[in-house]
């Protein structure tokens, strides 16, 4: 802590990312000891951030996100998919392919951004706010491989025909984003990814996630 800082807004945020990290919540005591505070500091803390609805407590006292927190989320994709464009447009006209940005929500991969590329006679049709499960294209998987490991690149996914007939995808995970995890990638329609594609993604994926930092 320095002197530009606030205690207590520090540690209200500390109780929200311990509550974050947990399926089951926690009681005030496992918050005490977790914080290195006493009692009453947690009881304070809970009760102001159930005031914006930041947490809940369920019927036995544990603590745990709150809906008001799905608010906060929902202005998070405007900015990132703002910091994203510029990259997925030299993508998609460099490629001549639809670029896209895709981020994970819950269990299920959803695109915040894409651009489809002027020139070309024709191309995928891929819309923001598509939906996939994360082990279905490139999209999804090649977030799914980033975790696997710790990842000091990024490394490409092709896949083909598994969201839509007839188009190959690839896909680069953003790496070295705190609290983000997502992928750019390309769609078009192609029996398969010409051979520059993947590395040309990885660079773009390279550029958002420097672009989010």
């Amino acid at each position: 802590m320095t002197a530009e800082t606030s205690q207590t807004l520090d540690r209200g945020l500390r109780v929200l990312k311990l509550l974050a990290d947990t399926d089951h919540g926690l009681t005030v005591t496992e918050l005490s000891n977790r914080l290195g505070v006493n009692r009453t500091v947690v009881y304070r803390l809970l009760a102001t951030l159930e005031q914006h609805a930041l947490v809940r407590r369920d019927l036995g006292g544990r603590a745990r996100v709150g809906l008001g927190v799905l608010r906060l989320g929902r202005q998070v994709h405007p900015l990132v998919r703002e910091a994203a464009l510029p990259a997925l447009r030299s993508l998609a006209e460099d490629i001549g392919a639809t670029a896209h940005l895709t981020l994970v929500d819950g269990t299920e991969a959803l695109a915040v951004a894409v651009v489809e590329p002027t020139w070309t006679d024709y191309h995928v049709a891929y819309r923001a706010g598509f939906r996939h499960p994360l082990d279905r294209g490139a999209a999804g998987k090649a977030i799914l491989a980033a975790r696997q490991g710790d990842l000091a690149e990024p490394s490409y996914i092709l896949t083909h025909g598994e969201l839509e007939a007839g188009a190959s995808g690839a896909a680069a995970a953003l790496v070295g984003v705190s609290g983000i995890e997502g992928s750019v990638g390309v769609v078009m329609l192609a029996d398969s990814v010409p051979e520059r594609v993947g590395p040309r993604v990885v660079d773009a994926a390279r550029e958002v996630a420097d672009a989010l930092r």
